[in-house]
């Protein structure tokens, strides 16, 4: 990637804090390894996947940040600072004003308006505090045991949580939030499969619009980002965690409806072209 602009001021670096807090006790009816391979580095709001159970309170590491950190620090940044002039300038077409979400840069543990947030859980964003929340060491090594490794691959992380910022601004998120209560555990799956699938879309829309307008992209940067969503789709999770595929249970979409999902952003470029929920399951 050819990423030349100024890194967002929006980064809150928590690295080397220690903190107290309950523990997350990995739950759920599909086995909690699985579990925590779906949440790992593309969700919103982990208590949805992460309810139930305690632990003893695990203060996290103190440690310096090594010259490694330091440019991965400085990649997310900005990455982040692209989607702010992106999305900023899309809402401004509309006719709003878009407000820039906050990246927390953690070690091990920290503290997030949806509740205790461990490096295990993978990058996510808290609709609460408009935060996301992101262990580098932990994004870097799932990454490469996902085979889902290359600057744009990490990028496309940090789009789709951007993503999900994205649908809290435009309302998207409380109103699935609603539609899911009351709703039975497949039904509000499915729901949430549509809300992930969304947020693949609009991270494509964001680096096709990043390309038209400051030519980030070098070659191999697509196939990277398509290789990344389909790293993580909850098939290919579940094959790999528990060696059986299980739709109902599905909480972010298929490989194949994350290439898609992703691609169509891409290809048009336009948030309206990412409506989800008016597709065919």
């Amino acid at each position: 990637m050819r990423l030349d602009g100024p890194e967002s001021s929006n980064v809150e670096d928590r690295r080397g804090q220690r903190i107290g807090g309950r523990g997350i006790a990995v739950g759920g009816g599909i086995g909690g390894v699985v579990i925590l391979l779906i949440a790992l580095f593309l969700g919103v709001d982990p208590g949805v996947l992460m309810e139930g159970g305690d632990s003893a309170p695990a203060p996290a590491a103190q440690r310096q940040a090594s010259p490694q950190d330091d440019a991965a620090r400085h990649f997310v940044a900005q990455v982040l600072g692209e989607t702010e002039q992106v999305w900023g300038a899309e809402f401004a077409r509309a006719g709003t004003r878009y407000e820039d979400p906050s990246l927390v840069i953690f070690s091990g543990a920290t503290q997030s308006g949806c509740g205790f947030a461990q490096a295990q859980m993978g990058p996510f964003y808290c609709p609460r505090d408009r935060r996301i929340y992101i262990d580098l060491d932990f994004m870097a090594d799932l990454q490469r045991r996902l085979g889902a490794g290359g600057d744009f691959a990490a990028a496309y992380i940090v789009a789709h949580e951007v993503g999900h910022h994205v649908q809290n601004l435009v309302g998207v998120l409380d109103r699935v939030d609603q539609a899911r209560r009351g709703e039975g555990e497949r039904a509000a799956n499915a729901l949430q499969v549509r809300v992930e699938l969304q947020a693949d879309c609009l991270a494509g829309v964001w680096a096709r619009r990043a390309q038209e307008t400051r030519n980030i992209l070098e070659k191999g940067d697509i196939e990277e980002g398509l290789n990344a969503a389909a790293a993580v789709g909850d098939d290919r999770m579940q094959r790999a965690g528990q060696g059986r595929v299980a739709p109902e249970t599905f909480t972010h979409g298929s490989s194949a409806q994350r290439v898609q999902w992703f691609r169509r952003g891409l290809e048009a470029g336009r948030m309206d072209a990412c409506n989800t929920f008016a597709a065919a399951p």
